[in-house]
């Protein structure tokens, strides 16, 4: 588990799985560790995982100012990677929160970025969240499932205030709700720093103006995979994310939620490597 320093000094580890061309990987959550990501569904045997434990998650250091765990505050730890790599570019894989952290680094440094793939990324960092509307109509396509009568009131109340959190309504988060699901719904807790969390979108975070004027400069292509029944991003909000880019391709994962490569590995790991080859 290679460890390397942050430009304040905070001790960040990353993880490596496979071989070959790295993969840097930025976790969402917020503030999740690694960990949850696993293999990618496989994609380890595509390409040499570089699994980056934010500062605070997993086995990376807490730092001493918590205002660094603010999303436009961590791209400096990104870049402390590629460093650390020893790259001159780098090709990026973010998923969900993750996907905000990888536009302000793309934003920042497009240089450095070679490939770019927001897998079901959240698009705060260009200013649009998902909308109620989004997850509920998303939430609707899941009503032939057996838990879906007991769920989606539970879903509905957390819409309405996000500290009413029902663990059932887990299940709308992920494609298929079966035991490989529901373990790692049963993680989550365990695996993300929850003040960090609260933070990582604070005030000042983001510049949905400026990213958005940056990013129409990066000329790297960039791939932007949505599920075809998450709602958040829905498939329409990963699209109008696409259109950030100059070189962006959008696909939909059908069936898939927002852990796409959990739902189907093969599909996710095709098409991912693809891009990225």
């Amino acid at each position: 588990m290679p460890i390397f320093s942050a430009p304040d000094g905070t001790r960040l580890a990353c993880h490596l799985r496979g071989e070959g061309k790295p993969l840097v990987v930025l976790p969402g959550g917020p503030m999740r560790a690694s960990a949850y990501l696993g293999n990618l569904g496989g994609l380890d045997a595509h390409r040499q995982l570089v699994l980056l434990d934010l500062r605070g998650t997993g086995e990376s250091e807490e730092p001493a100012d918590p205002g660094t765990y603010r999303c436009d505050r961590l791209v400096d730890d990104v870049e402390a990677l590629r460093l650390h790599l020893g790259l001159e570019r780098v090709d990026v894989l973010a998923h969900s929160a993750g996907g905000s952290l990888a536009m302000l680094y793309a934003a920042r440094y497009p240089e450095r970025v070679e490939r770019l793939a927001l897998i079901t990324a959240t698009p705060w960092a260009l200013g649009r969240p998902a909308t109620a509307r989004d997850r509920l109509a998303a939430a609707r396509q899941r009503q032939d499932e057996p838990w879906f009568p007991e769920a989606f009131p539970a879903f509905e109340a957390w819409l309405a205030n996000p500290a009413d959190f029902d663990p059932l309504i887990w299940a709308f988060w992920y494609g298929r709700w079966d035991h490989a699901a529901q373990a790692h719904a049963e993680r989550d807790e365990a695996e993300t720093n929850d003040e960090a969390a609260g933070r990582y979108g604070a005030e000042g975070a983001y510049d949905p103006v400026a990213t958005r004027a940056a990013l129409a400069r990066v000329t790297a292509p960039v791939l932007v995979l949505a599920g075809g029944v998450d709602g958040g991003p829905s498939p329409a909000l990963a699209r109008r994310t696409a259109e950030a880019f100059p070189k962006a391709e959008c696909v939909v994962q059908p069936g898939a939620g927002h852990y796409p490569w959990l739902d189907d590995p093969e599909w996710f790991t095709r098409r991912v490597a693809a891009f990225l080859s």
